[in-house]
């Protein structure tokens, strides 16, 4: 198991949260995402590092932009 964490620009409330863990919860491999809405950070825990792109391409499906880690 490996444990990133990233962070996401653009959350204002619990949908954002919710929309943001839902894609990224079918990132394959995916076991666990922790959003912190205060501090925009998500961590996600994983069966392998999800790619950068990956992360990257769930948020933005979710309608939020991947920050710097």
């Amino acid at each position: 198991m490996s444990t990133t964490t990233w962070s996401v620009r653009g959350m204002t409330c619990g949908h954002c949260v919710a929309a943001v863990t839902e894609e990224i919860s079918a990132i394959p491999g995916v076991s666990d995402v922790a959003v912190d809405l205060a501090s925009g950070l998500v961590t996600v825990t994983a069966d392998a590092d999800p790619s950068a792109d990956a992360i990257a391409a769930a948020v933005d499906e979710a309608g939020y932009t991947l920050g710097p880690a």
